[in-house]
């Protein structure tokens, strides 16, 4: 490992140990596993692929550091998260999607797609928005690192609820 690598991964496991919901973990291989306590993932990266860590504070002053890699990549770690861009996804207005998102936001994405096949009345275009948006933030947290075969799955398994018992 150069010095300049061990520098940044000075940077990035510092801020990891100090924070509440991520811990680290490095193989003899050259790998870092950094694990979300939050949702179990875990966000995998190699030193080698490393260029740039900058510290940071969000709008209500809480540091982060931004991890830059040689292959364009970009996350932001939190106190508790790992942040990510969404994938651009064709149809979808990128403008109406938060700029980072995190792995806990699929959840949230996919019990509306299940809210929206389950009303009284369902929007077919506003369930294909959140499948678009699901599937944005599902390419775009495989892009950086994540492990997402499982949340992969999800949506092959939601059944459409569009057939109601009438008394």
């Amino acid at each position: 490992m150069t010095e300049r690598e061990n520098r940044l991964l000075e940077d990035i496991l510092g801020f990891v140990d100090q924070s509440n919901g991520l811990s680290g973990e490095l193989s003899k291989e050259g790998f870092v596993t950094v694990h979300q306590s939050v949702d179990g993932k875990k966000f995998r990266f190699s030193i080698s692929d490393l260029t740039e860590v900058l510290r940071r504070q969000d709008s209500d002053g809480q540091p982060f550091i931004q991890v830059n890699f040689s292959s364009g990549r970009k996350v932001l770690f939190t106190d508790n998260l790992v942040g990510f861009k969404p994938q651009e996804i064709g149809g979808l207005d990128m403008g109406k999607i938060p700029r980072v998102v995190t792995t806990p936001d699929l959840l949230s994405v996919f019990e509306a797609i299940e809210e929206g096949l389950s009303a009284e009345q369902v929007m077919d275009h506003e369930v294909d928005i959140l499948k678009k948006v699901y599937q944005s933030i599902l390419v775009g947290g495989e892009e950086v690192g994540f492990d997402l075969a499982f949340e992969r799955k999800w949506l092959s398994r939601l059944v459409p609820c569009r057939l109601r018992v009438t008394a």
